[in-house]
């Protein structure tokens, strides 16, 4: 039987982790596992047990990058299977980037070329000192189209140009100085520590309110603050507030418990 490539854990507390597992391959990314990885948040989205996922890999490193045979293949493709391809990696990321519970990257080891991408889509990214990141595709003859939203997105254009055009490795203080992860464990048991601390955080928010806070945040970054979008934002405040969870939340507050969710 052919060993899974994302391994699924569920905590009681309804966090679920994924975990890249070719650990041989230091998780690289391939056709098969980009579709089982986007497979397996497509299944958390949908299950009303998860209230966040984290996202880490097997063995040494988060991940590679792309994988040498997929590569190869890929160069013997034509355009349309090609095409194929980076809509399936574009899938994933938007997959992950859109989840309607909080993502939380738990960066070990390298996390190259489209798994820094996946970093940058995380809500939340948290690496261990050890980790490296680089988009080493231009060393290729290529660019990191795909993922190139996300990472701009996280680091800005100055610092995704420096990125792109050298090909360069940063380490993890360097990754967190411009942005693309938000904290830095001294070694692994330290990350696993400060990522549980990060999900004890999220945990006492609502589950519907964290969805909403991903899409509201995405909302005001790409609009101005005009009165279109200040209408849209009145809105959803009114209609927050008249939810049951809302309802919950401020009678918690009031009677000195948790809520429900919690």
């Amino acid at each position: 039987m052919t060993p899974a490539l994302v391994l699924i854990d569920d905590a009681p507390n309804g966090v679920r982790t994924l975990t890249l597992n070719r650990p041989e391959v230091h998780n690289a990314l391939d056709d098969r596992l980009i579709a089982e990885l986007t497979t397996a948040l497509e299944a958390a989205e949908a299950d009303d047990f998860v209230r966040a996922v984290v996202l880490t890999g097997a063995g040494q490193s988060f991940s590679a990058g792309a994988d040498i045979g997929w590569m190869k293949r890929a160069g013997s493709y034509g355009e349309a299977e090609n095409l194929a391809d980076a809509e399936a990696l574009a899938r994933l990321m938007t997959t992950f980037d859109r989840l309607n519970k909080p993502t939380v990257a738990k960066v070990q080891g390298a996390a190259i070329g489209g798994a820094l991408g996946l970093v940058a889509a995380a809500d939340i990214a948290i690496a261990a000192e050890t980790a490296v990141f680089a988009t080493t595709e231009v060393r290729l003859g290529i660019v990191p189209a795909v993922i190139s939203p996300f990472v701009v997105r996280a680091i800005g254009q100055r610092q995704a140009r420096r990125l792109f055009l050298t090909g360069e490795r940063i380490d993890a203080r360097r990754a967190a100085v411009i942005g693309l992860v938000h904290e830095v464990a001294h070694d692994e048991a330290a990350l696993a520590d400060t990522v549980g601390r990060v999900l004890e955080d999220l945990l006492q928010g609502g589950p519907l309110a964290l969805g909403e806070a991903k899409r509201l945040v995405a909302m005001v970054a790409t609009h101005p603050a005009d009165d279109a979008r200040l209408d849209e934002a009145v809105r959803l405040i009114a209609k927050l507030r008249a939810s049951p969870e809302a309802k919950e939340g401020l009678g918690a507050f009031l009677e000195k418990r948790r809520p429900e969710w919690s």
